[in-house]
């Protein structure tokens, strides 16, 4: 498994902006191979932001890699750095290998 994370220092005042951006968006994931399950995650609050993440799951690290040369991420990516922003600066990607995994 390969999970795929980035974080986003969201300003104040663009945070409501920021979530419908997400929640109210095409999910496109469902429909690209070796996708396992995301989540949008709201974390602490900091004096000059929020911070946020998207928390992708994968069967393997080539399935997320077959996810970022798709049609579907191309699709979803597509307005991307247009608009107002309402992070402070770019978004921070970690990826990591899934070594131990525990489930009910």
């Amino acid at each position: 498994m390969y999970i795929a994370m980035n974080r986003f220092k969201v300003r104040p005042d663009s945070e409501e902006a920021f979530r419908q951006r997400w929640l109210e968006r095409e999910v496109l994931l469902r429909t690209v191979p070796g996708f396992v399950s995301f989540q949008f995650l709201q974390g602490p609050n900091r004096e000059d932001h929020i911070l946020y993440a998207s928390h992708t799951v994968w069967e393997s690290y080539d399935a997320f890699v077959g996810w970022t040369q798709s049609e579907q991420f191309r699709a979803a990516h597509a307005g991307a750095g247009q608009g107002k922003a309402l992070t402070v600066g770019p978004p921070v990607f970690e990826g990591f290998q899934v070594l131990q995994n525990i489930e009910v």
